[in-house]
């Protein structure tokens, strides 16, 4: 734990002197993101984030966690010049450079929500209107399919079908295809274990 908090110092402050070098103005325009003085608002999975050279913090001024500050900062880091308008939903291992995490995303983000879920749809239904997900036609053979914002410009779309008595509960999460114009496929996978974790966390409070 400590090996680890040590990391996390690292990098916040490597992050935070990366963050001084940015025009966060200019690019909280781009991300449609509103502004507070010099810091860059930034709701992340529902909460938003103050985003300064002075430290990314919530709005009781409780810093990120570890995995949110790598989103938070990739996400500011990589933003686009020119914002996609693409409708395109795809798999997360149809990225090229998902490769060597499909067994991290399948382990942190699908996996656990079919546990969770499975038998359950009812409940997954409430969780995902509290989670202010939006519920959607889709002409695939899934139960129930909503789509959530994560962040500004980064939808996720999540596809659900319960158990039954031949087959398990299964969950399809999809992304975006311009995704990649806005985080590295590391940073998608900590933002889908990061929403997997929040949508739990209504049902099995941490």
């Amino acid at each position: 734990m400590c090996l680890r908090n040590d990391v996390f110092e690292k990098t916040y402050t490597e992050y935070l002197t990366n963050l001084a070098q940015l025009n966060l103005v200019e690019r909280a325009s781009k991300l449609q993101l509103n502004t507070s003085g010099s810091a860059v608002l930034v709701p992340l999975l529902g909460t938003e984030y103050q985003v300064s050279a002075a430290g990314i913090v919530d709005s009781a001024g409780q810093r990120a966690s570890f995995e949110e500050c790598i989103v938070i900062f990739k996400y500011l880091q990589l933003c686009p010049l020119d914002v996609s308008s693409d409708t395109e939903w795809v798999t997360y291992h149809s990225f090229k450079n998902a490769q060597p995490l499909l067994h991290y995303f399948a382990r942190e983000v699908t996996t656990p929500i079919e546990h969770c879920f499975s038998r359950k749809m009812g409940v997954l239904k409430e969780v995902c209107k509290a989670f202010a997900g939006l519920v959607r036609s889709d002409n695939a053979a899934y139960d129930f399919s909503v789509e959530f914002s994560l962040l500004s410009q980064v939808p996720l779309f999540l596809r659900f079908n319960d158990a039954d008595e031949e087959f398990p509960a299964q969950v399809t999460i999809l992304f975006r295809e311009s995704i990649g114009q806005y985080l590295d496929m590391e940073s998608v996978a900590m933002l889908g274990a990061l929403f997997s974790k929040r949508l739990i966390a209504h049902v099995i409070p941490t």
